[in-house]
């Protein structure tokens, strides 16, 4: 999961980009990057460790010039995090000049890796799976060029190509020097993407290109449309765009755990909006924990803030039941679920929650969080709630058990490190420290996702074991959980 942005201006784009990547920040928080390029094709650019606040100065924010760029929060997936070489974007000087970023994860790196070493002797200086993607599209580019020029076409037939080589998710946004920006989308729609428009004071016209519609909204952009499963995007130099379906075979099947989680409840997503299905989320939650916990067993119900609260306000109304906000957030600590590392994740609990025990005091409470992963976070929670003087804690997942890995672009790498893996429910609330447990039912968060909705299918696979690009093997999954960490 990472966040990106692309624009093409009438004037100066930095700064644009600049406030789009402080909108996308809860997607990733390790590194950020901004590119951008003038009309000669001259490229400048500036990444660095951290958050956006941190990484840019006056200088940096000076030397961005042209009217045409792309910016990226990362949150580490593939490679190291502390690595700054693989802050994104990602540069290859041929064909022409390409700078690139991509939010998703790479399923075939093994095999890609391999490729351009010995068949397109192509060199890699990262582990990153970013800097495989702006080689396979730099290598298809040159291969499709003809004539002096190039177009739009010969773009299209090169991400078609792209698409025959490359598995797993990616949305990827590219810049190619003195011609454009293009954008494209993998064949499921994993990872999100959206286009909109607006118009300067004189009337013509600008582009973005995002991972959420909420920038769009801020930076007075109207949503056209997400860009396609499969499609791309080139929008040339003059502002035309260009659009093509790139994939033969295509299926929208967007990631539920960006519904659950990742995105910000002020986006909407693929046509859906993520406030409401958290909404949702939470009617149908608040069912499961009627058939399974005694009403007597809970006086009060509090969210764990923030992405928990539009499901723990649904739960409180329909069950009828008093809903308190028990624990104060501090703002300044960035969201626990992306930190590398488990002690790391476990330290910034309490610096980033604080329980109040006016609201604790003798009550038996029901917590709602999100979802429950690796269980390090929740853990801690719960004790914060005992510590506070609950009498009792039950603990409710928006979200069904995590058992299985995810390979689309979120980090949770092996099954091993998942508190739901191997256990039942009742051992899972052992293992948390919590009176009761309850868990959303997998077909009920897909209902509640996708309500009122034309698409037909989410990826869940770490909810259900399904990976819906059918290109992830029981070999793949060894492997992962063998070479990477989370």
């Amino acid at each position: 999961m990472c966040g990106i942005v692309g624009m093409v201006g009438q004037g100066l784009v930095n700064q644009d980009i600049y406030d789009s990547l402080l909108l996308l920040q809860h997607r990733g928080q390790d590194s950020t990057g901004i590119a951008t390029a003038e009309r000669s094709g001259v490229f400048h650019a500036a990444k660095a460790k951290g958050q956006v606040r941190e990484a840019f100065r006056t200088r940096d924010m000076r030397a961005l010039l042209g009217n045409i760029g792309l910016g990226h929060v990362r949150y580490a997936t593939k490679g190291t995090a502390s690595n700054e070489e693989e802050a994104q974007p990602f540069y290859v000087n041929a064909p022409y000049g390409i700078v690139l970023v991509h939010n998703g994860n790479l399923t075939n790196t093994r095999e890609l890796t391999g490729e351009l070493f010995h068949t397109d002797r192509r060199h890699l200086n990262t582990t990153s799976d970013t800097e495989l993607l702006v080689n396979v599209l730099a290598n298809e580019l040159q291969s499709v060029i003809s004539g002096p020029e190039l177009d739009a076409a010969q773009v299209f037939q090169a991400v078609t190509r792209v698409h025959e080589r490359v598995e797993g998710s990616y949305a990827a946004i590219a810049l190619i020097a003195g011609y454009g920006l293009l954008a494209f989308r993998d064949p499921f729609g994993i990872r999100p993407l959206i286009l909109g428009i607006r118009r300067d004071g004189a009337g013509a016209e600008e582009w973005v290109v995002a991972s959420e519609s909420l920038v769009l909204e801020n930076g007075g952009f109207e949503v056209v449309r997400d860009v396609l499963p499969g499609e791309a995007v080139f929008i040339d130099l003059d502002g035309t765009l260009h659009s093509q379906m790139c994939a033969t075979e295509t299926q929208l099947a967007p990631c539920s755990f960006e519904y659950v989680y990742l995105a910000r409840p002020d986006s909407v997503m693929n046509g859906i909006s993520v406030y409401e299905a958290r909404l949702r989320m939470g009617d149908r939650l608040a069912d499961t924990i009627a058939k399974h916990t005694p009403r007597e067993a809970i006086d009060v119900v509090m969210p764990i803030p923030d992405s928990a609260r539009p499901a723990a306000m649904q739960v409180a109304r329909k069950l009828g039941i008093e809903y308190r906000e028990g624990f104060y957030k501090n703002r300044y600590v960035g969201r626990t679920f992306i930190m590398p590392g488990q002690a790391v994740r476990k330290k910034s609990v309490r610096q980033k929650l604080n329980a109040m025990s006016s609201e604790f005091k003798g009550k038996n409470v029901l917590l709602i969080d999100d979802s429950v992963v690796r269980g390090t976070t929740s853990k801690e929670i719960i004790q914060m709630a005992r510590d506070a003087g609950a009498k009792t804690v039950t603990f409710a997942s928006a979200a069904p058990p995590v058992r299985y890995p995810h390979v689309y672009g979120i980090n949770m790498p092996s099954r091993h490190e998942l508190v739901a893996h191997g256990r039942t429910i009742p051992e899972i609330a052992q293992e948390l420290g919590a009176d009761y447990m309850v868990y959303q039912e997998v077909e009920d968060l897909k209902a509640a996702i996708l309500e009122g909705s034309d698409i037909t299918d989410l990826d869940m696979s770490c909810f259900d074991g399904r990976y819906i690009t059918g290109t992830v093997t029981d070999e793949y999954l060894a492997w992962v959980e063998g070479t990477q960490t989370s």
